[in-house]
């Protein structure tokens, strides 16, 4: 026997139908939605990660950073309160702690050491002025120059980066053969060729050595400004030189009004940067003169090394280091902060 055949209500099977298809795209939105919020979770890790990998590219330099200079420096400011003399280089940790007597002493201008301290200081500040004007002024001078143009300006630049190119101590110490008193060169011609003055002069010693200490300065550093100085006149436009030309403006009216304002940002950095370095130096009287330098040219420097590795004063030495750690960080803000407000007040105008 067949069975009858089932009666579906009316209406039924559309009504199955349609709530199959509500559900199936509803899966399929819900899928779709998964989707798209895990496509995002990647793409934003994917940022995450590209924003990320910089820092660890950079972490690397960072602690090397740490280690060479931060270290050193903190240890440096706990030696500055301690009597750290000889007797106590097995372990610098035994000394006594002293508190502000290393400092006082340094500052005491009334005491030798204190005394000493002060006329290196205004010695280094006099050799750092003059330094830092003739490199920013033949740097300058010698890219204006080479601004433009000309057969052998390639091989003319090229020899001006000689003195930026050789290894500092390479450079100092020829020069100090050079400003050798019989053998010189310095002398040599200056004595025995141009007839200039009788007896050979002394120039590592004396009064002199000042004169030679800045020569030595001088020659190894204004290349650095002369680099920077021509990378900026690069961004200067040729425009403003040509409508300056028609209106009638000369070669130093076109210096004084277009080229000095133009270099303005540059030469703020480039100061800042050449005042550290000479302020710093610590190669060039050492490599001319040795460990005891004159009285003439006794950078704060020197006489810093003088008072920790000659004297054996350690802690007197570190306290010294630390103020003059303090007065740069010092000046370096004040010089940021006008400089800061300057150009403010320039872009207002």
């Amino acid at each position: 026997m067949t069975s009858p055949p089932r009666t579906v209500p009316p209406g039924t099977g559309s009504g199955t139908t349609a709530t199959a298809t509500g559900t199936s795209a509803a899966l399929t939105g819900g899928v779709l939605a998964r989707a798209r919020r895990t496509g995002g979770g990647s793409r934003r890790t994917g940022r995450a990660r590209r924003g990320a990998l910089p820092y660890l590219l950079l972490l690397p330099a960072l602690l090397l950073e740490l280690l060479v200079h931060l270290v050193p420096m903190v240890m440096g400011i706990l030696m500055s309160f301690r009597r750290l003399t000889q007797f106590f280089i097995r372990d610098w940790s035994l000394a006594p702690w002293t508190g502000f007597d290393n400092y006082e002493l340094a500052v005491d201008v009334n005491r030798p050491v204190g005394r000493a301290l002060l006329d290196s200081f205004v010695t280094t500040c006099l050799f750092t002025f003059l330094s830092v004007a003739l490199c920013w002024l033949l740097g300058t001078a010698a890219a204006v120059f080479t601004q433009h143009s000309f057969r052998g300006r390639g091989l003319l630049r090229a020899l001006f980066f000689v003195p930026y190119a050789l290894p500092a101590y390479a450079a100092v110490i020829t020069w100090a053969f050079m400003f050798q008193r019989d053998n010189g060169l310095v002398n040599h011609v200056i004595h025995d060729q141009l007839g200039l003055g009788g007896e050979h002069t002394f120039w590592l010693i004396g009064d002199n050595s000042f004169w030679a200490m800045l020569t030595v300065s001088v020659w190894k550093s204004w290349p650095f400004a002369f680099l920077i100085v021509t990378a900026a006149l690069q961004n200067i436009p040729g425009d403003l030189y040509e409508a300056a030309a028609l209106d009638g403006a000369g070669v130093w009216q076109q210096i004084r009004r277009i080229t000095l304002p133009s270099l303005g940002a540059v030469n703020q950095v480039l100061v800042l940067v050449l005042f550290l370095w000479t302020f710093n130096d610590f190669n060039t009287p050492f490599l001319l003169f040795g460990r005891a330098a004159p009285d003439a040219a006794d950078l704060i420097s020197i006489h810093i090394y003088q008072s920790s590795f000659v004297t054996w004063n350690f802690g007197t030495g570190s306290a010294m280091s630390v103020l003059l750690l303090l007065f740069l960080l010092l000046v370096t803000a004040a010089y940021l902060l006008l400089t800061g407000r300057g150009r403010k007040d320039a872009d207002a105008r």
